[in-house]
């Protein structure tokens, strides 16, 4: 007899917003009662300066893609108006409320760069990416390291298939992933102070776990410029700061790399940052989490409760301790 055995951070679907329902944006907009805040944002006529995709974006033909219900979780499905507006991006400043500056960032055209530890460097048009690879939708947590978290149909393909699209040669160990730098449209990175451009890494390991995610649409459709369009890292078993935005180069290497918040605050953010309740930031408790969009506050959960796809990455690393987790 087969016996099925359901994860923790598993649910039916009918406990997620229905499909349906959140790409009738008007309708759930209109129950929430968020219909004016829609139509400032954008979100009724589609304009890119708002939240969602213009309809000229040209790859507005392959969203929405078909949900893998493996990823499904047990938390309702954060509101796009709310998931769009409260969000990190400090190339365009440290508030949360980017979204109107992310938009003048230009998604076409858009290179992405492998290079590195590989058989041959090459370049490669985000359009002729997403031809290249299978698109799905993953329902997945998202938790910010500042202790506040949502839940969003992320659309995109597993990290694991640029990484073979690359092919790295045996020699390399990680996978530094850098943003673009443009001063001219993103005023945060006339701040000094920073090491821009915002570069982060996984192990090899890490990169071809199936939990690992590149992002290139939400909520249905393209995503929009706040969410770190056109192509941005999603690895949920960590902080929110790994989840690197607007990805331009792939690089391969044999040696650690110091990622952005390592390299700014190497005693608060470490090379790891992997969800642990039990071990607190320096300045403030991991224990509990903020949703976004209700207020609620939740226990945290140990890898963000993905530890069934990436905990023995981790069983012979018990000797590193707390860095793990910070």
């Amino acid at each position: 007899m087969l016996i099925r055995r359901v994860p923790g951070w598993a649910l039916p679907e009918a406990a997620a917003t229905p499909e349906a329902v959140y790409l009738d944006r008007r309708n759930l907009l209109g129950a929430m009662g968020l219909g004016a805040l829609a139509f400032g944002l954008g979100l009724g006529s589609g304009s890119r300066s708002g939240l969602a995709a213009t309809a000229a974006d040209p790859s507005a033909g392959l969203y929405p893609a078909a949900r893998n219900e493996k990823f499904t979780v047990a938390r309702p499905i954060t509101d796009e108006a709310t998931a769009g507006t409260y969000n990190n991006f400090y190339e365009f400043g440290s508030q949360k409320e980017i979204w109107r500056a992310a938009a003048k960032l230009p998604l076409r055209p858009w290179t992405v760069h492998l290079d590195g530890l590989v058989e041959a460097p090459r370049e490669i048009g985000i359009d002729d990416l997403l031809k290249a690879m299978q698109l799905e939708e993953r329902v997945i947590r998202h938790r910010c390291v500042e202790a506040w978290s949502m839940t969003v149909p992320w659309t995109g393909f597993p990290l694991k298939d640029l990484v073979a699209l690359a092919k790295p040669l045996s020699s390399a160990k990680y996978v530094r992933f850098e943003t673009f730098q443009d001063d001219t449209v993103a005023s945060g990175q006339l701040q000094s102070w920073y090491p821009w451009p915002y570069v982060e890494a996984l192990t090899m390991a890490e990169a071809t776990n199936e939990l690992a995610f590149m992002v290139t649409g939400a909520y249905g459709k393209p995503a929009a410029p706040q969410f770190g369009a056109p192509l941005r890292l999603h690895t949920p078993w960590k902080y929110g700061f790994k989840s690197i935005k607007s990805v331009v180069r792939l690089t391969f290497t044999e040696e650690r790399p110091v990622s952005f918040w390592e390299k700014t605050g190497p005693d608060e953010y470490g090379f790891w940052a992997n969800v642990n309740p039990e071990v607190p930031h320096p300045r403030w408790s991991q224990a509990t989490e903020r949703v976004l969009g209700t207020g609620e506050r939740v226990p945290t959960a140990l890898f963000n409760g993905y530890g069934a796809f990436v905990a023995d990455l981790y069983k012979d690393m018990d000797g590193v301790g707390k860095k793990l987790w910070m």
